[in-house]
């Protein structure tokens, strides 16, 4: 069943990338598949190594560090550039609008991120949660009814929870009702926003899910002051404006096609969605403690609190960890299971916990993370297919920009068969999350964040030009900066490797080496001269 080989899970201390069959269930395709499966169990074993040494390296990333002379992402620069709370607040009109349509606020992300006493209010416009031509009431608007939307997504996966405690003869998931514990209460956070970026039925995909029908169906004719007629949660979610994203990229969710097969039996649904709530416990608990001591808030969270959040999604086996670890692995849960309802057709697959942690971390409200991480997953979400087409379509870009900046260099790949750039697919599955320190990560999340909010908001290369940006918007920054990391190491490369699997070790090795604003120049720089080319 392939829902159960995409979610089975390793033993290690962390969680790792979406990992393909070992080789005696990957032997099916004869065409390519030895190769990629060494590749793929090289990587295995290479980033297992690279973790553990990385969290016991020196913080390169510390304060201490940067006041010692060592390289760090925070340079003058950056401090300069960086985008203020003042400024933040100058973008707006008077109505809420941003000016100039968020050109000029785009531009300024672009140039050096944005000020982490500002990340949760500006990371919702960053991923399409907020249009940026929204005003004031508009996003107030939003806000309700992504909370309303959430919401119905966690009733359902406690729904399911409790249907399969029942068949096993156990008391129903948390003893809770529906109502009864409002997860996202714990941190009294204000209501947070929706953007509907796919087909909002895609999540109503459990055909024995009749009780929970009927509850907001109820709940419609209560709430719907506008409502022509009694909806069903379907007709309901469908009156939710969309986004002004270009939706003709993007795949519409069905309640048929999924990659996994044919949804229409509850059983097998509801054993895929079991095998993904088990692997999401496993991989929350493993977060990495570096992620979660970037929110005050869940660092100050008290025992009660988090045994609390713990047991309202049924999080067990964590007697080892720290109350603000608890707490940071059940919000996780929380959000990662509404996701896989959400996105059935990818449902959970191990690599989404090292994307959504940051988001977490940052986030304070359920409702407001949750769909910050589906505006994320709006392009992440390729790297996690079954087939793997999306993560292959990107190392080809990779490839392509490497043998048009460097000829000698693409040249001496093809000698090693590694021209393919492999090498750099765990850089690719979770967009240099284990090369880089939170903070460095979150930089170049934004950077990449800004320059696909400017492409969707159909910001092109004259406006750019305006505001004196050289290197227009482009949804592929993540791979220019992927190819400028594979690009600096050029002369070792050339001069000292021999198999792709000295290139692979070392492309593994560079957790807490790489200078993120560095990195970026000179991606913007192979933008500007390659964007037309490739």
């Amino acid at each position: 069943m392939k829902a159960l080989r995409r979610a089975s899970t390793s033993s290690g201390p962390t969680s790792s990338p979406p990992q393909p069959p070992p080789p005696e269930a990957a032997s099916s395709p004869p065409t390519t598949s030895s190769a990629w499966v060494h590749l793929r169990s090289l990587l295995v074993v290479a980033s297992s190594s690279s973790s553990s040494s990385s969290s016991s390296s020196p913080s390169v990333s510390s304060p201490l560090a940067a006041e010692r002379g060592l390289k760090s992402p925070w340079s003058r620069r950056k401090r300069r550039r960086v985008l203020s709370t003042k400024q933040w607040s100058h973008l707006f009109l008077t109505n809420g609008r941003l000016r100039d349509g968020g050109a000029k606020f785009l531009k300024r992300v672009r140039s050096g991120g944005v000020d982490p006493a500002i990340r949760s209010e500006v990371w919702p416009f960053l991923l399409g949660v907020y249009d940026l031509n929204s005003s004031q009431s508009e996003r107030n608007i939003t806000k309700a009814k992504n909370r309303k939307e959430y919401e119905k997504l966690r009733r359902q996966c406690r729904l399911l929870a409790n249907q399969r405690n029942s068949r096993n003869g156990l008391t129903a998931v948390d003893g809770l009702g529906p109502e009864e514990f409002n997860f996202t209460g714990i941190t009294e956070a204000p209501p947070s926003p929706i953007s509907q970026e796919v087909n909002p039925t895609s999540y109503f995909l459990f055909e024995d899910m009749k009780q929970l029908d009927i509850i907001e169906e109820e709940e419609d004719k209560t709430d719907s002051e506008s409502s022509d007629s009694e909806s069903s949660d379907e007709e309901d979610s469908d009156n939710i404006p969309l986004s002004s994203v270009d939706t003709e990229e993007e795949p519409k969710f069905t309640r048929t096609a999924s990659v996994r097969g044919d949804f229409s039996s509850s059983s097998r649904t509801s054993e895929d969605f079991l095998t993904w709530q088990r692997i999401i416990r496993l991989d929350a608990l493993r977060t990495s403690p570096e992620w979660v001591l970037h929110s005050l808030k869940q660092v100050e969270v008290s025992e009660e609190e988090a045994s609390q959040a713990a047991y309202a999604v049924g999080l067990k086996d964590y007697d080892h960890l720290d109350a603000c670890m608890v707490y940071h692995a059940a919000r996780m849960v929380a959000i990662l299971e509404a996701y896989a309802i959400y996105d059935a057709e990818t449902g959970y697959c191990q690599g989404m916990s090292d994307l959504l942690s940051p988001i977490v971390a940052i986030m304070e409200d359920d409702s407001d993370a949750f769909w910050c991480f589906v505006g994320f997953m709006r392009k992440a979400r390729h790297n996690f297919r079954l087939d793997e087409a999306g993560i292959r379509r990107q190392l080809k870009i990779v490839s392509r920009i490497i043998q048009c900046k460097d000829s000698h260099l693409y040249k001496h790949l093809e000698k090693l068969q590694a021209e393919d750039c492999f090498f750099v697919y765990r850089m690719v599955v979770v967009l240099f999350r284990r090369e880089l320190t939170f903070e460095q990560t979150v930089c170049l999340w934004e950077v990449m964040w800004a320059d696909q909010a400017a492409v969707r908001a159909g910001i092109g290369l004259s406006a750019w030009a305006r505001i004196r940006l050289r290197a227009p918007p482009t949804d592929d920054l993540l791979l220019y900066a992927i190819a400028a990391c594979v690009l600096q190491k050029r002369k070792l490369i050339i001069e000292k490797y021999s198999s792709m699997d000295e290139i692979l070790r070392e492309c593994n090795s560079m957790a807490g080496q790489l200078d993120v604003w560095r990195l970026l120049d000179d991606a913007h720089d192979l933008v500007v001269n390659l964007h037309d080319r490739i």
